[in-house]
């Protein structure tokens, strides 16, 4: 099983490229949907990391795809700015999943 990164900047992907996880630089809401969709279809990825700014440009697709598929794992990850807020993501999902504000 493989992890595959989803990032809109080139230093987070020659990053984890270092550390053996392939990768694409994508800037477009659509190639960002179309490439997460692909990824969901196939057999050998385990985990999807990706760039929040990533994330934000198809925020409701990645969302629909946590809740309703066990995998792969969609992980996102602050892009190289370091916006420090994924935790804040993270606990808006988990409010958005189950309706109670944490």
């Amino acid at each position: 099983m493989k992890m595959y990164l989803i990032s809109d900047n080139v230093d987070t992907l020659m990053g984890m490229r270092l550390s053996g996880i392939e990768g694409v630089v994508l800037h477009e809401e659509d190639a960002v949907r179309n490439k997460l969709l692909s990824l969901m279809k196939s057999d050998d990825i385990a985990v999807i990391l990706m760039t929040k700014t990533a994330v934000d440009l198809c925020r409701d697709t990645v969302y629909d795809l946590k809740l309703n598929f066990k995998q792969p794992l969609i992980i996102e990850i602050p892009d190289r700015h370091g916006n420090g807020r994924t935790s804040d993501s993270i606990t808006g999902y988990v409010q958005e999943a189950i309706g109670i504000k944490l």
